[in-house]
């Protein structure tokens, strides 16, 4: 019964990641760095913006292997689920009319994506790919969380750019207020162990 919970809660989790992310797509003021690069790429790739997200998911995934990390369930599910998300929202969703619903789009799109975050890092079933490139690297070196994510984030959004992707001031609005939104809901998400609610 916990397993089938926390499987449920990774797929809405990440289901819902991927629509958050078409939101701010359709927002067009301005994408998180990894998505900046995923829509430089997509067009070089000739692929859609979704299969790009899963594919670049699966490359980083292979860089796991000299930092000895191993993927869980939730890992694989994070390569396969977001990205056709991401895709099938964007058949559903249109391009907003005006800057104030833009702008909505962009705030609903960053809110949902941490708590969509939160939902499926909870689920406790094995970090994203990228997420598991970060705590490898910080594992092997010694190097602090806040340099590697820096580090990472600022590398990305910098190849992404020159590529042509989006961006602006959800670059910025992202990048200052995900974490919070993450940390805020963790909590409500999180599912404890058998043993650990038992011994609570």
């Amino acid at each position: 019964m916990m397993m089938q919970r926390r499987l449920f809660q990774l797929v809405w989790g990440l289901a819902l990641y991927g629509f958050s992310m078409a939101l701010m797509l359709r927002a067009d003021l301005g994408l998180d760095p990894w998505d900046v690069l995923h829509q430089g790429l997509a067009p070089k790739l000739g692929l859609s913006f979704g299969m790009t997200v899963n594919l670049i998911g699966a490359l980083v995934l292979l860089l796991w292997w000299p930092l000895r990390q191993r993927p869980g369930i939730g890992t694989v599910a994070n390569i396969l689920v977001i990205g056709t998300a991401v895709d099938l929202s964007l058949m559903l969703l249109s391009t907003p009319e005006g800057f104030a619903m833009r702008s909505a789009w962009l705030g609903a799109g960053i809110i949902l994506n941490g708590l969509a975050g939160g939902a499926y890092i909870g689920a406790g079933l094995g970090p994203g790919p990228r997420d598991g490139l970060m705590t490898g690297l910080c594992r092997r070196t010694g190097w602090p969380v806040k340099w590697v994510r820096t580090g990472i984030e600022i590398g990305v959004l910098a190849i992404g750019w020159m590529l042509g992707g989006t961006v602006g001031v959800g670059t910025i609005l992202y990048a200052a207020t995900i974490g919070w939104i993450v940390h805020h809901a963790l909590p409500w998400f999180r599912i404890a162990d058998v043993k650990q609610a038992a011994s609570a």
